[in-house]
């Protein structure tokens, strides 16, 4: 059907410009999709890890995995691995996988802690993909609706751009390179036209604001209010820097590291190692900071460390008038469980339907601006879980997180956990339940007492259980190739 926006105009380059151009020239083949962005002021391009959503995009935008991995250096990603996290040389995983029935007498994770057999080792041996990531190894799905484990990618960022800019203007999509230097207004207030730096003017129906941290139409021009999350996210600095590949074969995981005031980030790539370091200023010095990362590298530096500074929050709308921001230019959150790009193709799967059907209503947009505004909370808590459960106290901001008021919304997820092992979920939810089973088993934060449901199945029909299962997940994962190997298969096609 028609979409009432004849011409859509994307301000932006980035992952988030050309995945909003690629995803708005497929499904709206009426419209005209114009892309502008300027070589010049280039992009952020340090997000590296994603979520297994974006293979549900690739699926919608018809992008073949193999090439898509060719073409980025990219590598398969199970999980992320936390390291010091609850206590210094302690570590976690957060698996992509399911840990089976999670409520009522056969919650499989109720049986693990009342039975309290040392010989099942951690309840991360009852996850397929938990198992695969700690032995390195990796095979694609039988199939997408009954799969076993799910998994996501990590990439080189702007190569990532590049590959969606050639597969965008394959499909219409027109890119204008100038630099925005004006913005010419409607009489309601929305955008008109934007003025470029040779003189040239570019009018259209839909303005999708992609323009990075400088929010260059919903936040400078339009004036939306910033959500502002800095004092439940207090880190606001992050150092990135590519390293060369050295030690172990590429593991098919992320990992996040607890520093002094903050966290570093390792991602293999197939060519390199993407490493940051996201830290509270207010807790440590820059210098300080990057020399912290630099100690964490595996190899020696590719290029100097590249400073990035930020606010944890975003704009109280994402769509005003006829602009809708997506990516850094709606609001950022920072990288721990790699929820950028989640976030961008959320927007986008929100927004399509609405302009397939025609122009939205009043009442439309403000429940599109009300969701994203919930996921962006509803992310917030998932990350904030990581820090408040934490047992260290050997830093300022570990002392801070620890001993700080919680959002209610999380305050409640926490109490229903702990008081009845109730894993809580709201609608516009980033992170399933086994997911926030994953970080409270991580963190050794468990239900003070035991549905008594659970004791009507037997304690050695329980225990059998779990062993049959811990040791058919063994034999499948010691069946399975290597991720070095399976890579090498698909990117050799």
């Amino acid at each position: 059907m028609d979409t009432a926006y004849k011409r859509i105009v994307v301000v932006g380059g980035g992952a988030a410009g050309w995945m909003a151009a690629t995803a708005l020239a497929t499904a709206l083949p009426a419209s005209t999709v114009e892309l502008v962005e300027s070589e010049e002021i280039g992009i952020v391009g340090v997000g590296e890890a994603t979520f297994p959503s974006i293979r549900h995009f690739h699926r919608l935008a018809g992008i073949d995995e193999a090439e898509f991995l060719r073409a980025t250096n990219g590598t398969y990603k199970l999980g992320i691995e936390f390291r010091d996290w609850r206590i210094q040389g302690e570590s976690y995983f957060h698996t992509f996988g399911d840990f089976g029935d999670l409520t009522g007498p056969d919650a499989l994770w109720g049986h693990f802690r009342r039975v309290g057999d040392a010989g099942l080792g951690t309840l991360g041996e009852q996850c397929l993909s938990s198992v695969m990531a700690s032995q390195g190894r990796f095979q694609g799905l039988p199939s997408e609706e009954n799969k076993p484990f799910n998994y996501a990618y990590h990439f080189d960022a702007a190569l990532y751009a590049g590959f969606l800019r050639a597969l965008a203007l394959k499909r219409g999509v027109r890119r204008t390179e100038g630099r925005i230097v004006d913005v010419a207004r409607r009489a309601d207030g929305g955008v008109a036209s934007l003025k470029l730096a040779d003189g040239r003017e570019l009018a259209g129906d839909l303005f999708i604001d992609c323009s990075g941290f400088a929010s260059l139409l919903l936040g400078r021009t339009l004036d939306v209010p910033f959500a502002d999350f800095s004092h439940w996210l207090p880190v606001d600095r992050a150092w990135a820097v590519p390293s060369e590949p050295s030690g172990p074969a590429l593991t098919p995981y992320t990992r996040a590291t607890a520093l002094e005031a903050g966290w570093a980030w390792r991602i293999p790539l197939r060519n390199r190692v993407g490493n940051g370091h996201v830290f509270a200023s207010r807790y440590i010095d820059e210098e300080r900071a990057r020399d912290q990362l630099l100690a964490q590298l595996d190899g020696p530096a590719l290029a100097e460390p590249r400073l990035l500074r930020f606010t944890t929050g975003h704009r109280q709308r994402c769509w005003v008038h006829n602009v809708v921001g997506l990516g850094l230019a709606s609001g950022f959150l920072e990288p721990l469980e790699s929820t950028s790009i989640f976030l961008i193709q959320s927007g986008l799967g929100n927004l399509i339907p609405l302009l397939q059907k025609g122009r939205p209503t009043t009442a439309e947009v403000g429940g599109y601006n009300a969701g994203m505004a919930r996921q962006f909370e509803r992310i917030r808590d998932f990350i904030i879980l990581h820090y408040c459960l934490t047992a260290r106290r050997d830093g300022e901001l570990w002392r801070h997180m620890a001993s700080m008021e919680l959002p209610e919304t999380l305050a409640y997820k926490i109490h229903a956990w702990r008081q009845a092992g109730v894993l809580h979920q709201y609608q516009w939810e980033g992170f399933d339940a086994n997911s926030w089973l994953a970080i409270h088993a991580g963190m050794g934060h468990w239900p003070e007492r035991a549905d008594p449901e659970l004791a009507e199945l037997p304690r050695d029909e329980a225990l059998r259980a779990l062993r049959q299962r811990r040791e058919t997940i063994a034999a499948l994962v010691a069946a399975m190739p290597t991720h070095d190997a399976y890579l090498r298969r698909m990117v050799a096609r």
